[in-house]
């Protein structure tokens, strides 16, 4: 279905086009972001407008904002212009990119190919040089994946970093605002603005662990990506800083509330790592349920109309029952992020997968792409379920501190 709200030549990644200019009264030129254009997901509050959280139920069953999100408030404040409101996957739960109701975005880096969601539209705008950066989402992967889709950068910050006032939440626990922009100067500008940290914090790494489990489930013997990034890191910051331990065994060895579990999570035929498979089902489950608790009842008055895929994954969720071990999910989570803390320590570097593979197809059959999801939330989950940031340096790897 195409989207009748944006134009032909935007590769379907508009909902809604029109202009915000900078909001602030200082001399433009001195602005830090200056010049540059942004759009906007359609899961954050601009006031006097509809955030429509990629469902046409939602947006007809809402009220106008009352409130913008700080977040557009300050890349506003800071001299950038914004272009509109991006397409997104609905209620936030999909990271394929495809929206029923109003089109799938193009992917400019793979057309025929999945954008990648739910910031599809943000993404999609950004690789299509239609705005200079975007603002996104990122609960489960949805910044991460769509950069890696698309072959922009994508940066999602540390959870709780960036205010999420103003903006749909999904799953509290996990969410988090990030953005997208085609080079890493301008991701860095976008930084500045919105992250309260100096240039004074950055320091050059002690350690890059670079763990060949992560590499293995890409499941492509043709894949040179570990030899080459190994190669890479020592050429640049020695050989003596490269760590290639096992992710999954650390795991095992420093989250002693995960073994209960590992025993279900068992190597299948698919490549995989029982111990990021389990982290994965953990977050899954606390995002399932605090979806819930915050969706459940809008879900059981509206009966959205909701597209195939999403919908049974919404209903799965709201129809979820209370018999969830959530106390030992939680458990699982402080002592994961307390173990890759130490892991990483101040100036370490875990260098990872991004995803498995290519993007799937536009439409692709039901079965293949629940194993790539499958796949793709044991690697998403590391920084999902620790809360560190990632940012999506390639169409390949993530890098995150």
């Amino acid at each position: 279905m195409a989207n009748a709200m944006a134009g032909a030549g935007d590769y379907g990644a508009f909902m809604e086009r029109f202009v915000l200019p900078p909001s602030s009264q200082q001399k433009l030129q001195q602005l830090p972001l200056h010049g540059l254009t942004f759009a906007i997901k359609d899961i954050f509050d601009i006031a006097g407008r509809v955030t429509g959280f990629g469902n046409p139920d939602w947006a007809r069953t809402h009220a106008p904002a009352a409130a913008t999100s700080p977040v557009v408030l300050a890349t506003l404040a800071a001299g950038a212009t914004s272009l509109g409101k991006t397409i997104m996957d609905e209620m936030a739960y999909s990271i394929n990119g495809e929206n029923a109701h109003y089109g799938t975005p193009t992917n400019p880096c793979a057309p025929g190919r999945v954008p990648g969601g739910s910031s599809s539209g943000s993404a999609v705008a950004v690789a299509a040089n239609l705005v200079d950066f975007s603002l996104g989402t990122d609960t489960g992967g949805s910044v991460r994946v769509p950069a890696a889709y698309c072959g922009i950068f994508g940066l999602r910050p540390s959870h709780g970093l960036v205010s999420t006032d103003n903006v749909i939440p999904m799953a509290q626990m996990f969410d988090t605002v990030g953005w997208f922009a085609r080079d890493l100067s301008t991701l860095s500008r976008v930084a500045k603005v919105l992250l309260p940290v100096s240039d004074d914090s950055v320091k050059q790494p002690t350690q890059v662990t670079i763990p060949a489990d992560c590499f293995q489930i890409l499941g492509s013997l043709d894949d040179c990506t570990y030899q080459i990034l190994n190669a890479s890191v020592a050429k640049k910051f020695g050989s003596q800083a490269v760590d290639n331990k096992n992710l999954g065994d650390f795991i095992s060895d420093n989250v002693p509330s995960i073994r209960k579990f590992i025993a279900d999570f068992s190597e299948g035929e698919l490549p995989s790592v029982p111990a990021l498979s389990v982290i994965s089902h953990v977050m899954r489950c606390l995002q399932r349920s605090q979806f819930k608790a915050n969706h459940a009842e809008w879900v059981n008055t509206v009966k959205p109309n909701l597209g195939p895929g999403l919908r049974e994954r919404v209903w799965e969720a709201i129809a979820s029952g209370d018999n969830e071990p959530l106390e030992d999910f939680q458990a699982i989570r402080a002592e994961f992020k307390s173990a890759l803390a130490a892991l990483l320590k101040d100036h370490g570097i875990l260098a990872i997968p991004s995803v498995p593979g290519p993007p799937p197809k536009v439409g692709m059959e039901a079965a293949p792409l629940e194993n790539f999801r499958a796949r793709a939330f044991s690697l998403l989950s590391i920084a999902g379920l620790s809360g560190f940031c990632q940012v999506e340096l390639t169409s390949k790897l993530i890098y995150f501190f």
